[in-house]
């Protein structure tokens, strides 16, 4: 989903939302203020995750939860302006098994780990890769499984069909996230094919980007499979944007971990939440939340922590 940054695929809810509708929307939240909430899922504590859950953390009664919003399907605002989306239905789960609430509070993503060591929240749950330079500050509870993909307008008027036809050519991404520097990661192979590296376009959020493919400003947007796909079903009721289909990389470019993340001083932390996982994992709610959001291929067989490599 969100790798140096973000990290990925598709999404069907009742009222689904498109791309104008999550511009209008995303102002809706203060940044670090609670998000407006639907209903939580609700489930019995789990004795063992939430024996290992620290005591201050039961004491407070609350897990603050750092999320770039709006960023869907992860994270996103509904019809009438509650929180919804993958991390949210997610996290309800795991507070649920922990005996306390986890509140999603609204940070930008380019700051969203300074907002952990600064004390402002517990946690971060994004749609942050868990790759090996984040593990240097962070600790991942894993959660989702998936690649990038390539979104261009509907039709694909610009003939895209894979990465490599993007070399000389403006692409955007999300600021402060791994998509620039994994392009980068092409620019031999674009010289090697007698063009020039792609030229890589880095925007606040992700409507922005998508705003830029709709301009003409960027030929495509290189974004989690899951923002890519929900994106393609949803932003004009499906007409706008499509996703580029690469046979050789099926689950998209350059597969990574998502996962929650939590600062490394705090390991029983982390210990509480794989417990969490693994009980929402073991009773079918966590396949239950994968299958809402249409993201059952990108999910995990059992809980881990840094499994990024």
């Amino acid at each position: 989903m969100k790798t140096t940054a973000r990290h990925q695929t598709s999404v069907k809810i009742a009222t689904a939302l498109g791309l104008a509708a999550t511009l209008a929307l995303s102002a809706c939240s203060a940044t670090g203020d609670p998000a407006p909430t639907n209903s939580a899922p609700t489930a019995n504590v789990d004795p063992v995750a939430s024996a290992a859950l620290p005591a201050a953390f039961k004491k407070a009664g609350i897990i603050n939860v750092a999320s770039d919003i709006p960023f869907p399907p992860m994270e996103m605002f509904d019809a009438n302006q509650n929180l919804t989306g993958f991390d949210f239905d997610l996290a309800q789960a795991l507070g649920a098994r922990l005996g306390v609430k986890m509140e999603l509070q609204t940070q930008a993503f380019d700051s969203i780990i300074p907002s952990l060591q600064s004390g402002k929240h517990d946690v971060i749950m994004s749609g942050m890769n868990d790759t090996p330079e984040r593990q240097k500050t962070l600790d991942f509870v894993a959660y989702l499984h998936a690649g990038f993909s390539i979104l261009v307008m509907a039709g694909n008027p610009e003939k895209i069909t894979t990465v490599l036809d993007l070399c000389g050519r403006d692409v955007a991404v999300q600021k402060a996230t791994v998509q620039a520097e994994i392009l980068h990661g092409y620019d031999d192979k674009c010289v090697a094919a007698g063009s020039t590296p792609i030229k890589t376009m880095e925007l606040p959020i992700e409507t922005d980007v998508q705003t830029a493919v709709r301009s003409g400003k960027a030929v495509a947007d290189v974004v989690d499979s899951a923002v890519a796909a929900y994106a393609a079903q949803t932003a004009g009721d499906g007409k706008i944007f499509e996703v580029v289909k690469d046979p050789d990389n099926p689950a998209g470019y350059n597969p990574l971990y998502t996962g929650i993340g939590i600062l490394k001083k705090n390991a029983d932390l982390a210990n509480a939440l794989n417990l969490a996982m693994g009980a929402v994992i073991a009773d079918g709610t966590y396949k239950t939340i994968l299958a809402k959001y249409d993201l059952t291929d990108f999910g995990i067989d059992a809980a881990g922590i840094n499994l990024g490599k």
